[in-house]
């Protein structure tokens, strides 16, 4: 199992480290936008993120779990994992994070947003939308790129809610730290070692 792991980490790495990159080149341009705006562009984001995150998570699980030879994919077990995998890994990554990041920075107007009570209804939508693509269409590579990248806006535009007016670079550096935990360590135990803990010793070629 561990060696699946670091297997996988290794397949998706150079996506990982692509839309990371350019999310957080983002910030140069998003920080002064006010407060409403960035909640508004959160609330886009952030679903997107939990429907990347799904569609990631429950087709790893799927790749893994669903091979020939079994009785079949248990779909309950597939919507299990897709809705923890994104509902609560994209909590942490676009809204926990970030909230402790602008607390320790101090910034003026910190305040915790969390998706699945503010907007339920959007988020679990997206995360069950997510979790059908990936039974029908099982994808996890380019998905993932994709997922790191918008989960980098999600955090950043719940961070630009705190109120920053001015860039520092000492409040560059912190902003960049948190992001990049946000995204990277939630986004691959999201997507790669939360649903590989689920599955048997079969394994099928990952797409």
């Amino acid at each position: 199992m561990i060696r699946r792991i670091f297997e996988e980490l290794k397949k998706h790495a150079p996506f990982t480290i692509a839309g990371a990159l350019i999310g957080v080149g983002a910030m140069i341009f998003c920080y002064k936008l006010p407060s409403r705006t960035a909640y508004n562009l959160f609330y886009i984001f952030h679903p997107m993120h939990v429907f990347l995150s799904a569609l990631v998570t429950a087709s790893m699980y799927k790749n893994y779990r669903c091979v020939p030879g079994k009785k079949g994919c248990n779909i309950v077990m597939l919507l299990v994992v897709g809705m923890m995998g994104a509902i609560g890994v994209a909590t942490v990554s676009d809204s926990i994070v970030p909230f402790i990041g602008e607390v320790l920075l101090k910034m003026p107007k910190a305040e915790l947003h969390i998706g699945f009570i503010e907007e339920w209804k959007r988020v679990t939508l997206l995360a069950i939308i997510g979790i059908g693509t990936a039974y029908f269409w099982p994808q996890t590579k380019f998905p993932h790129a994709g997922h790191v990248l918008i989960s980098t806006w999600a955090s950043l535009f719940h961070v630009v809610m705190a109120g920053t007016k001015t860039l520092t670079l000492g409040a560059s550096i912190g902003i960049f730290a948190f992001l990049f935990i946000a995204v990277w360590i939630p986004c691959c135990v999201s997507d790669i070692v939360f649903p590989l803990l689920f599955v048997g010793d079969d394994k099928k070629e990952q797409t």
